[in-house]
C-alpha cells in the first residue's frame, strides 16, 4: 500500500469508485523536516504524464542496530537455504468464500491508516485493470506470443511486439522473428504490466489479459539519480562485445555494461541478443551515463531494496525484495509494512510455509521481521501485494512436479477451510506438492459442512485439474465422476478414438462439443454430416449427446467428426505416416480434386494422394464428376514413404489381375476402334488379346492444331485407327496418341532418363505451361523442362501465346542430370528446326482422311472427282464469275467442285463471265472441294507439249529433266500461291514443276508466319518425291528467308530502284486497313493507297470492301519516297487506283507535282472519318487535307447528339459544305447543311484560321432566324435570367425565361441541367456596332415543331396558355395574361409577359385583400395570372391587376346588404398594429378595423401581447362606409351586455371550467352552432391565396399531446424547474449539462405539440362538423389524428349516445396506425375518462380498459395516465392502491417514486421517510442524486423543510464539490427566507476548495442575494471575500 497523496484527484471514474473502500477519516501526516530534500529529488523522479506525490519526511523508523540485525537474519536464512533446504515449501490457495466486498475483488489502497481491512488483497478477473504491474512466470512460449502465469492462477498473453523495446532497428530485425524462442525460457520470472483486457470470444465471461514486458513502461520513472550501488536492475542485452554485454534499460537517458567475467556465463542459459538479465549495480559512471552491473545469481537473489528518501510508488517494480514487518494478521493473510511509507498484504497462497495449517496465524506475531518480494502494484488504488513464498523470495519459480490428469490415491488433508475448500498434500516426487480443492469440486453432490466430512490428517483420492505456476499450488478435484471416462484432459485425447460428447454451441463454422471430462472440441461444419448441411442447427441441437470420432489434437485444439461412415468404421486408421503400410485398407475423406487425381485426408493431418489411374474411373470420365470434396472414401495404400511424408493410394480395393501377355507396353504401336467421342477425349477399344480401353485427347489427334479439332468433329464410332502409340497406362486405361511425328519416331522416343543423350533432338509434346517455362513429355511420365529463356529465339515473344498444351514439338536436349533425373530442354527454332517434310506430309495425309470421313458422314458421292484433277494437268472450265480478287471457274461434270484463278495466275489475260478456259491445276483442296488453277503459259503450254507426240526429243528431254530432281536437292523456286499453312511453289529450272512447302514448323505453329507474295523467289530443299505416302505431292523445305535476297532474280530487281511519279505499276495488296491499303510492287517496294485515292469521287461507302490480301491492282504512283511511320530504312510510296489516273497516265506527272489547296467557303466536299473525339469528327478529304465537323453541327435532335460517337465510326463517308478553310494547317471546317455565302466572302484560299475572330462572321452566317439547331446547355442563369446554350464552339445563344416551355409552369427550369443537349429554334440574330452577335433562342416545342399531347390539347382552347405576347399590339385591356414576377418594390411588382414585354402591377392590385409583405407573398419567379388594365403602345407600358373582377362588387353588396351598424358578428384577427386590430369578418372578404380605443372598456397598454393573429373574436359593427369600403368595429364588453346571437361565437373557457369538465373524455368542447349555410365550403373563401381547406393541415399533423390529460404531472412541476434552472446556472460556469439539454428539447417538443394542438382546435373551430357524416369525412381524411377521434366521441356524448362513443373509441384504436403510439395512448386516456363517467360500475369498467391498454402501449405511461385521472377525479383510495402497485412494478423508475412521495406529502402522510429509504434501495446508484434532490425540494415545498435540509446535508457530505446541489439547496432556503441560515450556508459554500470557475459562480450568487436583500455592508463584505480568494488563488 502506497502512502496517501496530498492531492487527490477531483474526478474519479465509476469503476475506480467501486474498487475503493471508504477512506478512513484519519489522514497521513508526513513530517516536514525533510521537505527540502524531497524537492531536490522531485525533478529526477517525476513521470512523463503526471507528477508523482512524494511523501514528506523519509526517515526510517528503525535504528542502525535494528537494520544490521535484520540484514544478519536475512543472510543466515539464505545460508541455511543453500546448505540443505530439502523439504519443499509451497503456497496454498486462498479462501474463496469471503464477504460480499471481497467477492467483488476490491483492492484497498491509499486511504488505509485507520481501521484495518478484514481481507488481504488478491488479483482476480474482476479487479485486474490496465496499468497494473504484476510478477509472473513464463508458462508457454509460442511462435507469436508467450503465456505468463500471473498471481491468483490468472494467465496473460504477451505479443511479440510487446516483448522488448526496439532499441536498434538494424539489430532487432533478426530478433523479432525468433525473439521469444531465443531470449525467454519456460519458468523464467518476469515483471510485466497490464496493457488491456479483451472479452474472450470463445468463452463468455472470461477476458484475455494482454501484457507487456517493455522496460520503458516498467522503468518509466527510473533515472540515473535514483540508481545506487547494490541495487538490482533488469536490462536487455543490446549487443554482445568481446569483453562483455552492452545493456539497454528501456530508457534513452543511460545505458549499462556487464563484463563477461561475471558469473552470468556460469549459468546454463545462453545469453543472446535481446535477452533479459538481472544484475546488481557495481558502479555508476554518471559522466558517461553508464551503469556497470554484475549478474552473480547469489548476489541478485539476496539483494534487499534500501529505503530511499522520497521513494515513489512508481519506482516499485514487481519482484523487488524488501525488508518488512508484520503489522497485523487478516482473515486470509497478513499485512506488512515496508520501506517506511508503504504497506502491503500477503494472502494465504504466498505464506512462508508450503503447507500452512489452521493455526497459521501463530507464526506471524506483530512486528515480526520478514523478507518479502513485491507481487503486484495497482497504481490506481495504490495497493501492493507481497509474497513470502520461499522459492519466489530466492528469485526462483516453484517447481512443477505434477501434471494435469494425474491421480493420487493417498493425498493428505492439511487444512479444511469452512465454506471454501481443502488444502491437500499430494505425494509427488521428490517433494510433496500442495493442492487445493474448491468446495464445488469436493463431491458430485453439494456438501453442506466440509469440517464434518473431511478431517485434518485424513487421506483422500484426488485428481489434478490444473496448476498455478507462480504459487506452485495444484488445483484438484475429488468428484467421483472425474475419475471416470476416457477423456479427462487434452493429453487423453487420441486421434481416431470414438467418444460421446454433448453439443454446447452451434455456429456457422460448426459445432462446439464437450466431453464428459470438460474438454471441448470443434466439429467443423463439413464434418457435421456426410453431405453438406443447409440447416446445421436442426440436427445439432444444443444439449444433445452424439457420437464423434477424434480427427486430431494440435496445441490443445481438438477437432472431431460426426460423419457416419467414419464414426462407424471398423477399419484401421492412419494417424501418422508410419501407420500407412502397403495394402492397408482404411477410410478417409477427399479434400481436393484435380485432373490428375484426388487428395485424401486421414487422422491427425496425415494426407495421401490417389492418382487418376487409381480412381476407378471409366475412360473419358472426369474425377470431379465422379467424386466430390469431403466425400468419405474407402481406399487402399499402394505405397508409403514416411521420410518424405508421402502416401500413394488407390480407390480400387481389389485390383484386376492382367497377364503379362495382355499388358500393353509403353511405346508400342497398336490399332483401335472408336467407341465414343466425348467433349475432351476419344474413347477407343484397343485391338489386343485382352479387353482394354484407351483414350486419345483432342490435341493428340494431329500434329496440326487446326486439323486436330476438325478430325474430332468428323470422327464417328466404328472408325479404326491403323496406328496409335501407347504413351501411358493408367490402370486399365491406356493413353494413346495419333500424332504422326510421335508414331514415326516411336523407336527413338525415350521412356527412361538413361535413354536420353545431350545435344540430340527428340520429338515430344507439351504437357504443361507455367510462368517460368513449359514441360515436354515423351513416353510414360518422362518429362523435361524448358526454361523461359530457352523456349524461343526472340525473347520478346509472349511465351503463353507461343505454345499450347498438347502441341507437338522438337526438343533439343541441353542437359541431363542422372542424380535428380532432371532433363533440361530447348525449343529454339534455330536448334530444333525440322530436317524433313513430315509436318506438311501429315497435313496432306490427314486432309485426305478428313475428306473421306466427311464424305462417309454425308450423302455426297465418293471422291471420284479427285482422280480427274491431278496436280499439273490441264482442265477445261467455264468462267462463272469475275471478282476483284480473282476468277471463279465451274466444271460441267462436277457441279459442287469449283476452280479459282488469282489475278497473278491470269497471266495478263482478261476474262468475261461465260467464257471457256483451259487452265493448269496447281493445288487441290479436297475438304473445300476447291481447285487452284493457273492460266500462265509456262504451266499450260508445258503440259500441252508433254501431251503431244510431235516432238519426241522434247518429251525425252522433259523426262530427263524430271529425273534430275532428287531428294535433298536445293532448288530456286517461285511462289505461286500463298495458302494459310503452306506455299505452292514452282521450280522454273525444272520445267516449272509444282511443289509444296510448309510455312510453319512443329515449334512455330503459333508464331506469326513470314510474309510471302506471289512471284517471290525462295530457296528450298526437296524432301520427298511424289508418292502415295506424300498424297502425290512434291514436298520441299524452305531455307532461311535471309537467303532469298541473294537470288539472281532479286539482284536484277535491285537494279531498278526507283519509279517516276505517274508511272503505272502492278501492286499486290499485303494489308487492308480502314483508311489505306498496304501494297507491294516491283522488287520489294512498299507503298500505300489512301482511301481518298480509291475512287474519283469520295461518295463510295467503304471503297476497300471488295479487296482482299494478295490481290493485284493496277495503280499509279502519285508521290514517292515518303518515309513510313515506323521510320525504317525503306520508304513508302503513295499510289492511287482512281480510274481517271490509271487510264490517262501520260498527263499524270504534271498534275500531281503541284499540290494546290483549292478549297473555298461553301464548297461541297466528301471525306472519310479517321478519328472521333469528344466534340469533333475528324475527316480526311484528301491525302494531305483534313476536315472537322463540330458535334452540334452534326444533328439537332438531342438523342442523336447523345449518340454522337456511336453514329460516326472510322471509315464512314460524310459529305458537307465548307464553313471555313485554313491553308497553312490544310484544314477545313464542315457543316452538313448548305448556307448562303456572305457577299464579301472571297473565293479560293482563305488565310484565316478556323479559330480566328475573322471567321466568326462565317460561323454566324450559316445561322438564320427560324433555323432549328442543336445546342448544349452551358449555364443556367439565376433568377429569371433563363439559360445560355452553346450552338457553336465559340458562340452561345440565350433562352428567355418565358421561352423554356410551352405551358406556363411555376418552375420552367425543372428538367434542365448543365451539359444537357436540347433542340432549339433561332428567334432572332442581332449584330452590334462592335461586331458582336446576340442570338435569341427558344426551347418551346410548339415552335420547334415537336408538341406533346398535353400541349396539343391545351392549344386547342381559345385562350391557349402556350401563346406568348410578342409585341405591344397583341395586348388589349381586359385580356387575361400570365407572367413571372420579375421584380418587387414597395409600390408593387413587375412581371415578365414575354422576352420583349414586361407589365406593372400596383400594390393595391396585387390581391383582393391586404398584402403586408409583397416580397414574401410574391417572390421572384412566381407565376401569376391577371387581367390587363391599361396599355400604352407608344411607351410600351402595360398595367395588370391580380384582383378578382367581382371582389369589390361583392364586398360592396355585402356591406350594403348584410352588415348594418349595431350587428354583432364573429371574425378572426388578421393583423395587429399599434393603433388597433384588423379583423376579417367570417364568411366575407371584408376586413374591418377595431381601433385601440374600442378594444376594452379599460385602457390597453400593449395589444401585441394580449392578442395574436388568427385568434377568433366577436365584434360589433360601429360604422359602415360603403363608398370607401371601410368598416369600424368594437370589442368593448359593454357592447355585449345584452343577450345576442352571433354567427360564429368564439370559444371562451376558463381554466376552471376546463378542470371541471375534464372528467368527460379528457376535454369537453362546446359544440358551436352553425356558421352559415356555407359549411365547410366557406374555407375556400377565407383562404384567398389558393390554399386548400384546413383539414389538410390536420391530416399532415405528425402527433399531438394527450388532449389536456397530462401523463406525468411531475414533469411539469415546479421542483423540476427549480433544480434544472439551478443546473443551467451552474452550467454557465462549466459546460452545459446534458440532462438540461434533454430537458430543454423535451420542453421544446411539448411546446410545439401544444401549438399544433391549439392550431388544430382553431382550424377545427372555423367550421365545426355538425353531424356524424361530417365527422366521418374528417376521420377518413385524417385516420391517425386522435384529436379528431376524441372530438367525434365528445360529439356523441353531447347527444347522450354513450354506446356510440364507445364504438368510436374502439374504431379509433383499430384504425390508428400501430406506429402512432402517442395517438393510441390519447384514445386510451379518453376511454378511461369515458368509462370513469359512464361505466357500470365505473371502477370495473376502467380496470378492463386499463388491462387492455397495457397490452398495446408502454405500461409505465398507461399507469401514469390512469394515476393522473384518479388524481383529477379525486379518488384517493384508487390512486393509493395504484401507486403501491407501481412502485413494485417500476421500482427502478425515479419518476414513479417521486409521484409516490408527492402523493404522500399532498395527503399529509407520515411514512415519507420509509418510502425514501425503500426507494434508495431499489433505484440504481446513478439515480440517487436526482431522486434525493427532488425529494428534498418536495419536502421544502409541500412537507417539512428540516427533512429537506437533512437530505441536502447528507448529499453534500458525500459530494461536497457539486455546485449544482449547493445551488438548489441555496434556492430552497432563499425561498423560505431565513436570512441567517442563508448567509451561513453561503459562507460554507465559499469556503470550499473548488476550481475558480465554480467559485466565481458561488460568489456571484452570493452577491446577487445580498443585492436583493439590499444590505450595502454585506455587499461590500462579499466583494472583499471574493477579492481575497482571487489574491490567494493567484499566489
Amino acid at each position: 500500500m502506497a502512502p496517501t497523496s496530498k492531492k487527490s484527484p477531483n474526478k474519479k471514474s465509476k469503476h475506480a469508485l467501486n474498487k475503493f473502500q471508504k477512506p478512513s477519516k484519519q489522514s497521513f501526516k508526513p513530517k516536514s523536516k525533510s521537505d527540502h530534500t524531497v524537492k531536490s529529488q522531485a525533478a529526477a523522479l517525476q513521470l512523463e504524464d503526471d507528477v508523482p506525490d512524494f511523501p514528506r519526511g523519509g526517515g526510517s523508523s528503525l535504528s542502525k542496530e535494528e537494520l544490521d540485525e535484520v540484514r544478519a537474519e536475512v543472510d543466515a536464512e539464505f545460508d541455511a537455504e543453500g546448505r540443505g533446504l530439502k523439504k519443499r515449501k509451497n503456497k496454498r490457495l486462498e479462501k474463496q468464500s469471503h464477504s460480499a466486498e471481497d467477492d467483488l475483488g476490491s483492492l484497498f489502497g491509499g486511504g488505509i491508516s485507520g481501521k484495518l481491512p478484514r481481507f488481504a488483497n488478491r488479483i482476480t478477473w474482476k479487479n485486474i485493470s490496465p496499468g497494473m504491474k504484476l510478477w509472473g512466470v513464463i508458462a508457454e512460449i509460442n511462435e507469436k506470443d508467450i503465456t505468463i502465469s500471473l498471481p491468483g492462477g490468472l494467465r496473460g498473453l504477451v505479443r511479440a511486439s510487446e516483448g522488448f523495446d526496439p532499441f536498434s532497428d538494424t539489430e532487432m530485425k533478426n530478433v523479432q522473428n525468433k525473439f521469444f524462442s531465443s531470449t525467454c525460457y519456460v519458468g523464467q520470472l518476469v515483471a510485466c504490466i497490464v496493457l488491456q483486457l479483451d472479452d474472450d470470444k470463445k468463452e463468455k465471461g472470461k477476458r484475455k489479459i494482454w501484457l507487456s514486458l517493455r522496460l520503458s513502461l516498467l522503468h518509466k520513472s527510473l533515472s540515473l539519480d535514483v540508481i545506487q550501488e547494490g541495487m538490482v536492475l533488469t536490462a536487455y542485452v543490446k549487443s554482445i562485445e568481446d569483453h562483455g554485454y552492452i545493456l539497454h534499460f528501456g530508457l534513452p537517458s543511460f545505458t549499462g555494461f556487464m563484463p563477461k567475467n561475471s558469473e552470468a556465463e556460469s549459468t546454463t542459459i545462453k545469453i543472446s541478443l535481446g535477452h533479459l538479465l538481472q544484475g546488481v549495480v557495481k558502479s555508476i559512471d554518471r559522466t558517461r551515463k553508464v551503469v556497470y552491473l554484475s549478474s552473480d545469481p547469489d548476489t541478485v537473489s539476496k539483494y534487499v531494496t534500501r529505503e530511499l528518501k522520497g521513494i515513489s510508488i512508481d519506482l516499485l517494480i514487481p519482484g523487488m525484495m524488501v525488508n518488512a514487518r508484520v503489522k497485523s494478521t487478516l482473515e486470509n493473510g497478513i499485512m506488512l509494512s515496508f520501506l517506511t511509507y508503504f504497506t502491503g498484504t500477503v494472502d494465504m497462497s504466498h505464506l512462508q510455509k508450503t503447507f500452512p495449517t489452521s493455526n497459521w496465524k501463530d507464526d506471524y506475531n506483530q512486528n515480526k521481521k520478514v523478507n518479502a518480494r513485491i507481487l503486484f502494484i495497482d497504481p490506481s488504488t495504490r495497493a501492493v501485494g507481497l509474497t513470502l513464498n520461499p522459492h519466489l523470495v530466492h528469485n526462483k519459480a516453484p517447481p512443477s512436479l505434477v501434471k494435469t490428469g494425474d491421480i493420487f490415491d493417498r493425498a493428505k488433508v492439511i487444512r479444511v477451510d469452512r465454506g471454501s475448500g481443502l488444502l491437500l498434500e499430494v505425494p509427488s516426487s521428490p517433494f510433496p506438492t500442495p493442492a487445493y480443492v474448491s468446495v464445488t469440486d469436493v463431491a458430485d453432490k453439494e456438501v453442506s459442512k466440509l469440517e464434518k466430512t473431511f478431517k485434518e490428517g485424513s487421506h483422500v483420492r484426488v485428481r489434478i485439474l490444473g496448476f498455478k505456476h507462480l504459487e506452485g499450488i495444484a488445483v484438484g478435484v475429488l468428484k467421483t465422476s472425474a475419475f471416470e471416462g476416457s477423456v479427462f484432459t487434452h493429453s487423453d485425447v487420441k486421434p481416431g478414438m470414438v467418444v460421446k460428447a454433448k453439443i454446447i454451441a452451434v455456429d456457422s463454422f460448426g459445432a462446439i462439443v464437450q466431453f464428459a471430462g470438460g474438454v471441448k472440441a470443434l466439429c467443423p461444419l463439413r464434418h457435421m454430416s456426410e453431405f453438406e448441411m443447409s440447416k446445421p442447427r436442426k440436427k445439432f441441437q444444443v444439449g444433445a449427446e452424439l457420437l464423434f470420432r477424434v480427427l486430431g489434437c494440435k496445441s490443445k485444439r481438438i477437432t472431431v467428426t460426426h460423419k457416419k461412415t467414419l464414426v462407424k468404421s471398423k477399419l484401421g486408421i492412419i494417424s501418422s505416416y508410419t501407420d500407412a503400410t502397403e495394402g492397408l485398407i482404411t477410410h478417409g475423406w477427399i479434400t481436393k480434386i484435380e485432373n490428375h487425381g484426388c487428395f485424401v485426408r486421414f487422422y491427425n493431418g496425415v494426407q495421401g494422394f490417389a492418382p487418376r489411374s487409381e480412381l476407378g474411373l471409366e475412360p473419358g470420365c472426369d474425377p470431379i464428376s465422379a467424386y466430390h470434396v469431403e466425400e468419405v472414401v474407402k481406399c487402399r495404400v499402394t505405397s508409403s514413404v514416411p521420410a518424405s511424408r508421402r502416401i500413394n493410394l488407390s480407390f480400387i480395393i481389389t485390383p484386376a489381375r492382367v497377364s503379362e501377355d495382355d499388358m500393353v507396353k509403353l511405346g508400342r504401336i497398336v490399332s483401335g476402334v472408336v467407341e465414343r467421342v466425348t467433349p475432351h477425349v476419344v474413347v477407343v477399344r484397343v485391338n489386343t488379346e485382352g479387353y482394354m480401353k484407351g483414350t486419345i485427347s483432342t490435341e493428340h489427334l494431329s500434329d496440326n492444331q487446326g486439323f486436330a479439332a476438325l478430325m474430332k468433329s468428323v470422327l464417328k464410332p466404328g472408325y479404326e485407327f491403323d496406328q496409335l502409340l501407347v504413351l501411358d497406362v493408367e490402370g486399365n486405361n491406356v493413353i494413346l496418341t495419333a500424332k504422326y511425328s510421335l508414331i514415326n519416331s516411336a523407336e527413338k522416343l525415350p521412356a527412361e532418363v538413361s535413354q536420353i543423350r545431350p545435344r540430340t533432338v527428340i520429338h515430344g509434346y507439351v504437357c504443361n505451361l507455367i510462368e517460368s517455362g513449359c514441360f515436354v513429355r515423351y513416353i510414360g511420365r518422362l518429362t523435361g523442362f524448358v526454361p523461359r529463356s530457352k523456349a524461343t529465339d526472340e525473347r520478346k515473344v509472349n511465351f503463353s501465346e507461343a505454345f499450347y498444351i498438347g502441341q507437338s514439338v522438337r526438343s533439343y536436349i541441353t542437359d541431363v542430370c542422372s542424380e535428380t533425373s532432371r532433363v533440361t530442354l530447348s525449343l529454339k527454332q534455330s536448334l530444333c528446326s525440322s530436317t524433313d517434310a513430315s509436318f506438311i506430309q501429315e497435313h496432306f495425309l490427314l486432309e485426305d482422311k478428313i475428306a473421306n470421313l466427311q464424305l462417309s458422314n454425308s450423302t455426297r458421292p465418293e471422291l471420284k472427282w479427285v482422280k480427274d484433277f491431278t496436280i499439273g494437268d490441264v482442265v477445261e472450265g467455264k468462267v462463272n464469275d469475275v471478282k476483284d480478287f480473282g476468277v471463279v471457274v465451274g466444271f460441267e461434270k462436277y457441279s459442287d467442285v469449283f476452280g479459282f484463278v488469282t489475278h497473278y495466275q491470269l497471266g495478263g489475260i482478261g476474262l468475261e463471265t461465260g467464257s471457256i478456259i483451259r487452265a493448269a491445276i496447281l493445288d487441290v483442296a479436297k475438304i473445300e472441294c476447291l481447285v487452284d488453277l493457273s492460266l500462265k503459259p509456262s504451266f499450260v503450254d508445258r503440259l500441252n507439249e508433254e501431251s503431244s507426240n510431235i516432238e519426241t526429243n522434247k518429251k525425252k528431254r522433259k523426262r530427263e529433266t524430271h529425273k534430275k530432281l532428287e531428294v535433298h536437292q536445293t532448288v530456286n523456286a517461285t511462289v505461286e500461291i500463298v495458302k494459310d499453312n503452306y506455299l505452292v511453289l514452282s521450280i522454273p529450272e525444272h520445267n516449272f514443276t509444282i511443289g509444296y512447302a510448309s510455312l510453319t514448323d512443329y515449334n512455330t505453329q503459333k508464331f506469326p508466319s513470314r510474309q510471302h507474295v506471289n512471284g517471290q523467289s525462295v530457296i528450298a530443299t526437296i524432301m520427298a518425291l511424289p508418292s502415295p505416302a506424300t498424297a502425290g505431292r512434291l514436298l520441299l523445305l524452305l531455307k532461311s528467308m535471309s537467303e532469298v535476297t541473294e537470288t539472281s532474280s532479286s539482284k536484277r530487281a535491285k537494279k531498278k530502284s526507283s519509279y517516276d511519279v505517274g508511272a503505272l505499276v502492278q501492286a499486290e495488296i499485303t494489308e487492308i486497313k480502314p483508311l489505306e491499303l498496304k501494297v507491294k510492287f516491283g522488287s520489294g517496294f512498299q507503298g500505300r493507297v489512301h482511301i481518298t485515292e480509291a475512287s474519283d469521287d469520295n461518295i463510295v461507302e467503304d471503297p476497300f470492301k471488295g479487296f482482299r490480301i494478295g490481290q493485284t491492282l493496277a495503280a499509279a504512283i502519285v508521290s514517292k519516297n515518303v518515309k513510313s511511320e515506323n521510320k525504317r530504312k525503306n520508304y513508302h510510296w503513295e499510289l492511287s487506283i482512281k480510274r481517271t489516273l490509271v487510264t490517262g497516265s501520260e498527263e499524270i506527272g504534271d498534275k500531281l507535282t503541284a499540290e494546290d489547296f483549292s478549297y473555298s467557303v461553301g464548297q461541297h466536299v466528301t471525306g472519310f472519318v479517321y478519328k472521333v473525339d469528344k466534340d469533333w469528327v475528324w475527316l480526311t478529304v484528301s491525302r494531305n487535307v483534313k476536315a472537322q465537323l463540330y458535334l452540334l453541327d452534326s444533328a439537332c435532335e438531342p438523342t442523336e447528339l447523345l449518340e454522337f460517337q456511336k453514329r460516326y465510326y472510322v471509315g464512314k463517308t460524310i459529305s458537307g459544305y465548307i464553313l471555313s478553310a485554313d491553308k497553312e494547317r490544310k484544314l477545313v471546317r464542315l457543316v452538313l447543311q448548305p448556307f448562303s455565302a456572305a457577299p464579301d466572302r472571297t473565293r479560293g484560299c482563305r488565310t484565316s484560321t478556323i479559330d480566328g475572330d475573322s471567321s466568326l462572321s462565317n460561323v454566324v452566317s450559316h445561322i438564320h432566324e427560324g433555323d432549328v439547331v442543336g445546342g448544349r446547355i452551358s449555364k443556367i442563369l439565376p433568377g429569371l435570367g433563363g439559360m445560355l446554350i452553346q450552338i457553336d464552339p465559340r458562340l452561345h445563344g440565350k433562352v428567355n425565361f418565358t421561352e423554356l416551355k410551352d405551358l406556363w409552369e411555376s418552375d420552367p427550369l425543372s428538367g434542365y441541367h448543365e451539359g444537357q443537349f436540347v433542340k432549339c429554334k433561332v428567334l432572332e440574330v442581332s449584330h452590334s456596332v462592335k461586331g458582336t452577335f446576340h442570338i435569341d433562342l427558344s426551347l418551346r416545342s410548339s415552335l420547334i415543331g415537336v408538341q406533346s399531347q398535353k400541349s396539343i390539347d391545351v392549344s386547342n382552347n381559345v385562350d391557349s396558355p402556350s401563346q406568348r405576347v410578342e409585341s405591344i399590339e397583341d395586348i388589349h385591356p381586359n385580356m387575361t395574361v400570365q407572367g413571372y414576377v420579375k421584380n418587387v418594390t414597395p409600390k408593387g411588382c413587375f412581371i415578365m409577359l414575354s422576352r420583349n414585354l414586361d407589365a406593372k402591377i400596383l400594390l393595391s392590385n396585387l390581391s383582393d385583400g391586404f398584402v403586408k409583405n409583397p416580397e414574401k407573398d410574391f417572390p421572384i419567379g412566381k407565376l401569376v395570372v391577371g387581367k390587363v388594365i391599361s396599355v400604352e403602345p407608344l411607351s410600351k407600358r402595360v398595367e395588370v391587376t391580380l384582383k378578382t373582377p367581382n371582389a369589390s362588387n361583392a364586398q360592396k353588396s355585402y356591406i350594403s346588404g348584410s352588415l348594418k351598424v349595431g350587428d354583432i358578428v364573429s371574425g378572426r384577427i388578421k393583423r395587429i398594429e399599434s393603433y388597433g386590430l384588423f379583423i376579417t369578418v367570417d364568411d366575407t372578404n371584408m376586413v374591418g378595423l377595431c381601433h385601440v380605443s374600442e378594444l376594452s372598456d379599460d385602457h390597453v397598454d400593449n395589444i401585441e401581447t394580449k392578442y395574436r393573429a388568427g385568434e377568433k373574436v366577436t365584434v360589433k359593427v360601429l360604422k359602415v362606409d360603403e363608398d370607401r369600403h371601410r368598416i369600424s368595429l368594437g370589442m368593448k364588453n359593454s357592447y355585449f351586455s345584452e343577450n345576442y346571437d352571433v354567427q360564429a361565437p368564439s370559444k371562451k373557457k376558463s381554466d376552471d371550467e376546463d378542470d371541471e369538465n375534464d372528467h368527460m373524455v379528457g376535454t369537453q368542447l362546446n359544440m358551436l352552432p352553425g356558421s352559415g349555410s356555407s359549411g365547410i365550403q366557406s374555407f375556400d373563401i377565407e383562404y384567398e391565396n389558393g390554399e386548400h381547406p384546413v383539414l389538410a393541415d390536420v391530416e399532415a399533423r405528425a402527433s399531438i399531446l394527450p388532449l389536456e390529460v397530462p401523463l406525468d404531472d411531475i414533469e411539469n412541476s415546479g421542483m423540476d424547474d427549480v433544480i434544472y434552472q439551478c443546473k443551467e446556472q451552474a452550467d454557465d460556469v462549466n459546460a452545459i449539462d446534458e440532462k438540461s439539454k434533454r430537458r430543454a428539447k423535451r420542453k421544446e417538443k411539448e411546446e410545439r405539440e401544444r401549438e399544433i394542438m391549439a392550431a388544430e382546435e382553431r382550424l377545427l373551430e372555423k367550421d365545426i362538423p355538425r353531424s356524424a357524416d361530417e365527422f366521418e369525412k374528417l376521420v377518413r381524411s385524417s385516420p391517425n389524428s386522435s384529436f379528431i377521434w376524441i372530438k367525434y366521441m365528445a360529439f356523441m356524448l353531447s347527444l347522450a349516445d354513450v354506446e356510440n362513443a364507445r364504438s368510436i373509441a374502439e374504431r379509433a384504436l383499430k384504425t390508428i396506425n400501430i406506429r402512432e403510439e402517442t395517438e393510441k395512448l390519447n384514445i386510451w386516456v379518453a376511454y378511461f375518462n369515458l368509462e370513469n363517467e359512464y361505466g357500470n360500475p365505473p371502477e370495473e369498467a376502467v380496470q378492463k380498459i386499463f388491462q387492455r391498454a397495457l397490452q398495446y402501449c408502454d405500461p409505465k405511461k398507461v399507469h401514469l395516465a390512469l394515476l393522473g385521472m384518479y388524481e383529477r377525479t379525486e379518488q384517493p383510495k384508487l390512486a393509493d392502491d395504484l401507486l403501491n402497485k407501481m412502485i413494485r412494478k417500476f421500482k427502478h423508475s425515479c419518476k414513479v417514486w417521486l409521484r409516490r412521495i408527492q402523493w404522500l406529502l399532498n395527503q399529509n402522510r407520515d411514512d415519507v421517510q420509509s418510502v425514501v429509504k425503500r426507494a434508495v434501495l431499489c433505484l440504481p446508484q446513478h439515480k440517487h442524486i436526482k431522486f434525493l434532490s427532488q425529494t428534498a425540494i418536495l419536502e421544502f415545498k409541500c412537507g417539512v423543510p428540516d427533512r429537506g435540509r437533512s437530505m441536502f446535508e447528507g448529499m453534500l457530505r458525500e459530494y461536497p464539490k457539486r455546485t449544482d446541489l449547493w445551488s438548489v439547496y441555496l434556492d430552497q432556503e432563499i425561498r423560505l427566507g431565513d436570512v441567517d441560515l442563508i448567509r451561513a450556508l453561503f459562507e460554507r459554500a465559499i469556503s470550499l476548495s473548488l476550481p475558480p470557475k465554480k467559485m466565481k459562480f458561488l460568489f456571484k450568487k452570493y452577491l446577487e442575494y445580498e443585492k436583493s436583500v439590499g444590505d450595502e455592508e454585506r455587499i461590500e463584505s462579499v466583494k472583499t471575500k471574493a477579492m481575497e480568494y482571487v489574491e490567494s488563488a493567484l499566489a
